[in-house]
């Protein structure tokens, strides 16, 4: 198993873990994507950039983090130090999204261990980037695929390639 795949299937562990230690083992709801939500590490408003966002609830934090794009949430989470109190992250199911350039309409967010994402399309997400389009349903993001391009993955077959993180050295994930 190499270290990327690892590293997810310890991601999804430690979510599993947050989760049991939420109080009563109630995890946070989505929230609504409104016109002032601001992007954690951009600082823009995130209803201005097309394509799908993410949304990282951590432990003892009533607001989550906001990403611009679900690539970027991704990658936030596999970040040594970022989120090791992520509890559950959302993403839009881009099946039910309005469109691509304004899919914040409420009811879509969907729990991102239960996505199917399509890697490698051609759509660009926030920020003009390429993106990681999550589905809730195979069947959907397979008739993106075909006609964006790319291929269809769960979260733990992401690589370090396909988030350009090739380069880095091995993350490590600690747990408190």
């Amino acid at each position: 198993m190499n270290r990327f795949r690892l590293l997810m299937l310890s991601l999804l562990l430690s979510f599993s873990i947050g989760a049991c230690q939420e109080d009563q083992g109630v995890l946070p709801e989505p929230l609504a994507l409104t016109n002032e939500v601001v992007g954690t590490y951009c600082g823009m408003l995130l209803a201005e950039h097309s394509g799908p966002k993410a949304q990282v609830f951590e432990k003892h934090k009533s607001n989550p983090q906001w990403f611009s794009s679900v690539k970027d949430a991704i990658t936030y989470l596999t970040l040594p130090g970022e989120a090791q109190d992520a509890v559950i992250t959302y993403v839009h199911d881009m099946a039910r999204a309005e469109s691509w350039e304004k899919p914040q309409n409420e009811g879509i967010w969907i729990d991102i261990r239960h996505a199917y994402f399509v890697v490698g399309s051609r759509k660009l997400g926030g920020m003009g980037m390429p993106e990681f389009v999550p589905f809730g349903q195979q069947e959907k993001a397979e008739i993106f695929a075909d006609q964006y391009g790319g291929r269809v993955v769960r979260l733990s077959e992401i690589t370090n390639d396909d988030l350009d993180l090739a380069h880095m050295p091995p993350v490590t994930l600690t747990h408190q």
